[in-house]
């Protein structure tokens, strides 16, 4: 039987811990491609001295003026909707839960977690964590979970709602009729949302900054470029019709590149599934055909110190491969 001093053990944890520390602070970053991110970034917003002019005192600002500001506005009100409670949230899953019911809900499910485990006879410990998983994880999953379905719902539809606008602008119909026309005739959650921009419009809040709200409910790029089509066109003039129908494009442009990202992805995907499960299936084999051979892993002193060693560094493996074949645009 391999036996192991405290010290050594102690040792071993703290180098595992180390190593996968240097991985995570030098090779991850140029694996995910953060660093040239950053470095793009840091081109981009660099100001080079003596760029800035003065304007000329009572001129008028130009179309491109306005445009900039208009920019700068709604990314400055992006920044600071960052923060997202827990109302939203629930709005943004398409639930009409109140935050009182949704803590109750949650409470109800953690108390539910915990009486199982203690039922099952896990212990104190494990039924404390599972209750805590059970009230503050279990919920907000879900919650993320139905956002992202309804998300992926909204944007199916979302191009044919715009399409419907040019058609309607072309026509020579207003602005608020054809949104009008989309929550008569378009889908859950399209309809609801054109009504809820519709009904902000007509409590007096200009249309741009109605449209713009739009990305609130729904925190898609797609809802952001409508929003910003929208603010630019009511305060600088230009050919709406146009304008919506090369946003229309673009969003189907979206929709193509993203079906071809995942259609490409899918070996990646598939190979990182094997290589992730790959370990759990030969130790099950072994288990079953050589008990004794894998009972070491449980029975010594050194064993629960290798498994938490190995599922560290597989979880890091994971955690890689993940951030690899996942695609962001």
């Amino acid at each position: 039987m391999i036996t192991m001093s405290p010290q050594m053990m102690a040792v071993f944890f703290l180098a595992t811990v180390s190593a996968g520390s240097i991985v995570w602070v030098f090779i991850y970053p140029l694996l995910t491609g953060e660093r040239r991110a950053e470095k793009r970034h840091e081109i981009i917003t660099r100001v080079k001295p003596g760029t800035r002019t003065s304007a000329k005192a009572g001129s008028q600002k130009s179309r491109r003026d306005q445009v900039e500001a208009s920019l700068k506005e709604i990314d400055e009100r992006r920044k600071a909707e960052n923060r997202i409670d827990v109302a939203t949230r629930i709005s943004q899953a398409g639930l009409k839960w109140s935050k009182r019911t949704f803590m109750a809900i949650s409470a109800a499910m953690g108390l539910v977690a915990f009486i199982l485990a203690l039922v099952f006879g896990l212990g104190l410990f494990v039924a404390a964590a599972l209750g805590f998983a059970g009230a503050f994880g279990m919920p907000r999953w879900l919650l993320s979970f139905l956002k992202k379905r309804r998300e992926r719902k909204f944007l199916s539809n979302f191009p044919d709602a715009v399409d419907v606008i040019v058609r309607g602008l072309k026509a020579g119909l207003p602005l608020a009729d054809c949104l009008k026309i989309i929550t008569n005739e378009a889908e859950e959650p399209i309809k609801s949302e054109f009504q809820t921009v519709i009904d902000t419009q007509a409590i007096g809040v200009p249309m741009g900054e109605a449209c713009a709200k739009l990305y609130e409910s729904v925190r898609v790029p797609e809802t952001n470029f409508f929003g910003i089509v929208i603010s630019i066109q009511q305060k600088s003039g230009g050919n709406l019709s146009e304008a919506l129908g090369n946003l229309s494009r673009v969003l189907r442009d979206r929709k193509k590149m993203q079906a071809k990202i995942k259609a490409m992805s899918q070996e990646a995907k598939a190979s990182a599934g094997i290589i992730g499960a790959l370990p759990f299936v030969v130790a099950t084999l072994v288990y079953l055909t050589s008990p004794k051979y894998m009972e070491l892993l449980w029975t010594t002193s050194v064993g629960p110190l290798m498994l938490a060693g190995g599922a560290f560094w597989m979880s890091c493996g994971i955690f890689v491969m993940r951030k690899m074949i996942n695609f962001d645009f």
